[in-house]
């Protein structure tokens, strides 16, 4: 039996973190719509109220009825989660004089609570919230509170129920972990949620799952991909066939460098060369949504192509994550956007889909990639957009933009690695812009592109911060891409964090 806590989204932008923060203190949970409880469960072992950018007395406010799990399941709600629980037990909920924002410090805690075991005055919290408790119902018990917030966290007593209006989830509450590992401890969880039991779990139930069928799946070089790949290969051998498709776009050398790295995985590999097929499709093509359509539409021509030579296939596999999962749907259940990594494939095939990763956050599937045996150099690839340089290049795509762009992306990726800062940075790459600018090479005067060069810190890639990359290395950088790349005399770095820039400039 696989224990689980579940998380209750009220539509917070850290609903995820909570998840990836229990899933550290291994133990398995799932986000599920406010309103979607999955019912009463041996698998339950508790459950976590997230926060909300929304007032509790708000009329459009997400609100859930919790009488089959108060009382029944240890409860933890956490800034609207708490205010939502007293709220709806005849507690106020006002809004604060000032909008309490940032680091706090508790002052009084509560020295018998379990929730708040081990854990002392004056540690650091992160508080987020324009609202605060002013009031709660009589059996409801002050547990914490800090110099400006005088309910900072509660319990209800009879309940295994607590309220907390700070964000224990975040890197500034610095005894956060320790707070959610106190819950769990509550909650009775073994924690034995682990890679190794993952993939001992999933193998089992892949192979019960597809029996004797063969399945196709689509490699792009990505880490998803290609761990899930090992994953059906480890499940079902031979009846695994891999397709990977060059549409032209991929980095200098990639295709080749990527299909060698599959031959020593054993994996069942068919390696198309597309090249010309994208490059005439793209032709004269510059609007970015219009862009990625045709390269969309083109990977499911070709790879419908070649699954149909491939007889009695019944699945496609997909490397499909949970944050692909969450993110296709709103906290209200609509579907917001497709995760399927190639969207429109499963319904023109005709074929069951299969997605062993579903469950896993993405540095959870390092993981297991690292588990698996998998060379480090395949599970710690950074990103790398499915449309490829095309959203690389501003404007439209010819053979020889690619070219320019390789080389001087070649040199950046390489550099990076040389200098022991890739592993240190969670994507990058050199964008082509549509400018030329004056240059002097020698005694010429040269009229020729400018390229940016884009790296970035993040964690998950919903947010994500321009990383510092030294001087000296920003200069060397710089200085080869012009010397070796013919058809660039200007290099720029891009210093925009995400939001309010995104990562990719397309």
């Amino acid at each position: 039996m696989l224990e689980k806590i579940i998380i209750l989204d009220f539509g917070s932008q850290t609903t995820q973190l909570i998840g990836r923060r229990l899933r550290e203190l291994n133990v398995y949970c799932e986000i599920v719509p406010y309103n979607k409880f999955p019912g009463k469960s041996k698998e339950i072992k508790g459950v976590i109220l997230s926060g909300s950018p929304f007032s509790v007395y708000d009329p459009t406010a997400f609100k859930a009825d919790l009488s089959e799990i108060r009382g029944n399941l240890p409860v933890l709600g956490i800034c609207y989660g708490a205010q939502f629980m007293a709220y709806a037990s005849g507690g106020k909920v006002e809004a604060a004089g000032s909008r309490e924002y940032g680091r706090a410090n508790l002052d009084a805690i509560a020295s018998d609570d379990d929730l708040f075991n081990g854990i002392n005055p004056g540690s650091q919290i992160w508080m987020s919230h324009g609202d605060s408790i002013t009031q709660i119902p009589q059996n409801f018990k002050k547990i914490a509170s800090t110099a400006d917030v005088e309910l900072a966290a509660y319990k209800i007593e009879g309940e295994k129920t607590w309220g907390v209006q700070f964000h224990p989830e975040v890197f500034h509450t610095l005894d956060g972990m320790l707070l959610l590992e106190n819950f769990l401890n509550i909650c009775g969880c073994k924690r034995d949620w682990s890679p190794a039991s993952f993939i001992e779990t999933t193998v089992k139930e892949l192979k019960n799952q597809l029996g004797d069928d063969k399945v196709v799946l689509g490699l792009s070089g990505g880490v998803d991909s290609s761990v899930a790949a090992v994953l059906l290969n480890k499940a079902i051998g031979k009846n695994l066939t891999c397709i990977f498709v060059d549409h032209g776009l991929l980095r200098k050398d990639e295709f080749t460098k990527v299909m060698k790295d599959y031959e020593h995985l054993g994996l069942n590999v068919i390696g198309v060369n597309a090249k010309e097929y994208f490059y005439e499709k793209l032709k004269d093509v510059s609007e970015p949504e219009k862009k990625r359509k045709i390269i969309g539409s083109g990977f499911i021509d070709v790879f419908d192509n070649e699954a149909h030579k491939i007889k009695d296939v019944k699945w496609l596999a997909q490397g499909t994550i949970y944050p692909d999962i969450i993110e296709s749907l709103s906290i209200t259940g609509t579907v917001i956007k497709s995760h399927h990594n190639v969207g429109g494939l499963p319904e023109k095939m005709k074929l069951k889909l299969c997605e062993p990763l579903r469950l896993l956050f993405k540095d959870e599937v390092r993981r297991v990639g690292n588990e698996l045996g998998m060379m480090s150099h395949l599970i710690k690839r950074h990103p790398f957009p499915g449309p490829g340089l095309a959203v690389r290049i501003l404007g439209d795509i010819t053979e020889e933009k690619v070219r320019i762009l390789q080389e001087a992306d070649d040199i950046f990726i390489n550099g990076l690695r040389e200098w022991n800062l890739y592993d240190k940075v969670w994507q990058a790459g050199v964008i082509l812009l549509p400018v030329q600018s004056v240059g002097v090479m020698g005694d010429e005067r040269t009229y020729e592109n400018a390229v940016a060069l884009r790296a970035v810190t993040s964690t998950d890639a919903m947010t994500a911060d321009w990383a510092q990359l030294p001087y000296e290395f920003l200069a060397k950088v710089s200085n080869d891409i012009i010397n070796k790349v013919k058809g660039v005399n200007r290099v720029v770095y891009d210093i925009s964090s995400k939001p309010p820039a995104t990562i990719e400039w397309e």
